[in-house]
């Protein structure tokens, strides 16, 4: 059988012009080459070279392997290349950061994706809040994070990924729902903790106070689906977003109606990173990316 050595030395070989120069380009003895051509030869049952002087001239059989020997070469180069991409992502730790909400978007599905495409990869999903996560990549604590945009830090790369829509949610369809009706109702809104940094509360508090009224909310809870829960009870309405309503279809009660808001707000979430990436976080942010995209592609819908 040929192997990939003598391969090798009969490509150098023909490329050099005979054993000697051959051998000092692969840094073998001479006589360690010419005898891989000869095994070669014995193998392929042809004459590949012919001895001219000092030199070789190469035989019609050897011009004919040449682009297969080349080619298996390359393969093989290829295929290492490849196994080292490989080892390098299954192994480490990605530690990512994810905004409150996110676990409705992302949570168990994408660990599910790294799991079953790199099982070697531990992950940690880290954090409650954007801008609790924002500084964890700020400071170095994190490689990325998926977050909610404005990101003020001029320093860090932010991709946009998603765009969801907020909408107003209780047990009576009302369209559209304005700022001043928003408003007018008892509303349970979540992030309560950060409620000073969350974007989405700054928003909705914009709208309202654009429109000469004040946002104040008669409970405020840590997250939307405890919110949902109480609005399913008719004690308040909520904001939620359809992404999040989407993907808990099936654990709603029927009960529940969500309006579209007058004028519309949108919260958007990016991939926001350092100047640098590991391997593994870059594959992470790829299947995160993935998800978020065809989950709102599927919300449009």
């Amino acid at each position: 059988m040929a192997t990939l050595h003598q391969l090798r030395c009969f490509l150098a070989t023909l490329e050099h012009g005979s054993f000697t120069a051959a051998a000092v380009a692969l840094g073998y003895a001479q006589p360690s080459i010419s005898e891989q051509v000869r095994l070669l030869e014995q193998h392929l049952q042809v004459t590949l070279f012919l001895r001219v002087g000092r030199g070789v001239v190469p035989t019609e059989a050897a011009l004919a392997l040449r682009p297969h020997a080349a080619a298996a070469l390359a393969a093989v180069e290829e295929a290492g290349r490849a196994v080292a991409a490989v080892r390098e992502v299954l192994t480490g730790t990605v530690r990512l950061g994810l905004f409150g909400t996110a676990h409705f978007y992302l949570g168990a599905d994408l660990v599910a994706d790294v799991l079953e495409r790199h099982p070697g990869v531990r992950v940690q999903l880290i954090g409650q809040n954007s801008a609790e996560v924002l500084d964890h990549v700020r400071r170095g604590r994190l490689e990325a994070a998926v977050s909610a945009v404005p990101v003020p830090d001029e320093g860090l790369s932010v991709t946009p990924v998603m765009r969801d829509e907020l909408v107003y949610v209780s047990t009576e369809a009302r369209d559209p729902v304005t700022p001043a009706y928003l408003a007018s109702q008892p509303l349970v809104l979540p992030h309560v903790s950060w409620r000073e940094e969350d974007t989405t509360r700054r928003a909705l508090t914009r709208a309202v106070q654009a429109a000469g009224h004040v946002l104040r909310p008669r409970v405020e809870v840590e997250d939307p689906e405890t919110a949902l829960e109480i609005v399913a009870r008719g004690l308040a309405a909520t904001v939620s977003w359809r992404g999040v309503l989407h993907r808990l279809a099936d654990r709603l009660p029927g009960t529940l109606r969500w309006s579209p808001l007058d004028p519309p707000l949108h919260d958007t979430f990016a991939i926001v990173h350092g100047p640098t990436l590991s391997p593994s976080t870059k594959m992470v942010l790829e299947l995160a990316s993935a998800r978020l995209r065809a989950l709102e592609a599927q919300v449009r819908r």
